[in-house]
């Protein structure tokens, strides 16, 4: 549904010097899927969305929406092609002088909307978005979670088949987060509607995500599945961001002594695993005993997700029959080594 190919976007710094924004990004987003962007401040993120609906024009590259070259066409053309782009912001650009129904009317009006269908399509979006008893209030009397839940429906107004989001629910309390995040689910669900979001919070991968790019520094480091990127992280920036919800900063002092009396494993859990009390059952079956050191078990959006850093004590051939039944129950198994 959306495909970049080798985007790379530069500005001119108010020294005249060259800022690289992106470098050679590749990205294809499948149709009807939630595809996430994350990385830190500065990694290019927002620099990237923009470029998909061209509000920011690459330096170089090729951008394919729905299998059309937006990079190549008009200017009339790509306004028409835009319609079927929606776009929310953190920053909800709504018209404070406008009531709600006006800030989703007033875009359908410019773009040539009957006004017959502008009516229902308010009406009918703004129910969608949990705002039926909105219409003729204004945003100064809304809650932030409200606010973005116009912007929403404005997006959606517009029958879309790509929807944007550029850190959309950043500046949202963690309890209004998880509705927009539900809400986003539901758009996805009900209508498939392809969602491309970037972020730098790893909860909203979490929760709502197909697969993932993790950028820094303009590029894009790593990308995959959320499962397979939450198991497996290879590059720094991945595991710094996976590391945040599973700390496991463990003294090297304490990891040396610690080791003398077998091993510290870093364990993966994923699925039905999460279920199976396996660690416990090492005690019993060999003649080991196991110290959880830290650990927490997360819920990604198709499958419960857990890692946990634990020490085995025991004779070398005990630990290492311990390893391999947890191994064999499917648990994922890696040593902790010094740092």
């Amino acid at each position: 549904m959306i495909q970049l190919k080798n985007i790379s976007k530069s500005f001119s710094s108010k020294k005249n010097e060259e800022v690289i924004a992106l470098k050679d990004v590749s990205l294809e987003v499948k149709k009807g899927e939630i595809f996430g962007v994350i990385g830190y401040s500065g990694a290019g993120k927002s620099t990237l969305v923009r470029c998909v609906n061209l509000l920011e024009k690459p330096t170089s590259g090729e951008v394919f929406v729905n299998g059309e070259n937006l990079s190549a066409m008009s200017s009339a053309k790509l306004r028409e092609t835009r319609q079927k782009i929606g776009m929310i912001f953190q920053g909800f650009n709504l018209l404070k002088t406008a009531t709600v129904f006006d800030n989703i009317a007033i875009p359908l009006k410019l773009t040539g909307v009957p006004k017959a269908d502008i009516s229902k399509r308010v009406t009918k979006y703004l129910d969608i978005v949990g705002l039926s008893e909105k219409h003729h209030v204004y945003p100064s009397q809304l809650s932030g979670g409200q606010k973005q839940r116009v912007a929403i429906a404005r997006a959606l107004s517009h029958e879309p088949e790509v929807l944007l989001s550029d850190e959309a629910t950043s500046a949202l309390d963690p309890e209004t987060t998880h509705s927009i995040l539900d809400l986003l689910l539901k758009i996805n669900k009900e209508f498939g509607i392809t969602i491309l979001l970037i972020t730098h919070e790893m909860h909203v991968i979490q929760k709502i995500c197909d697969r993932v790019a993790v950028m820094e520094n303009g590029e894009v480091v790593e990308q995959g599945a959320v499962i397979d990127l939450y198991s497996n992280p290879q590059h720094g920036t991945t595991k710094k961001f996976v590391n945040s919800l599973f700390p496991n900063d463990i003294p090297n002092e304490i990891l040396e002594d610690l080791q003398k009396q077998g091993p510290i494993i870093d364990l993966t859990f994923i699925g039905t695993s999460t279920d199976k009390p396996a660690l416990s059952m090492v005690s019993k079956k060999f003649n080991v005993h196991t110290n959880i050191l830290s650990g927490n078990i997360i819920q990604l959006k198709d499958k419960p997700f857990g890692k946990l850093t634990a020490h085995i004590q025991g004779d070398k051939s005990e630990t290492d029959k311990a390893l391999a039944y947890l191994q064999n129950e499917g648990v994922q198994v890696n040593e902790v080594s010094k740092k």
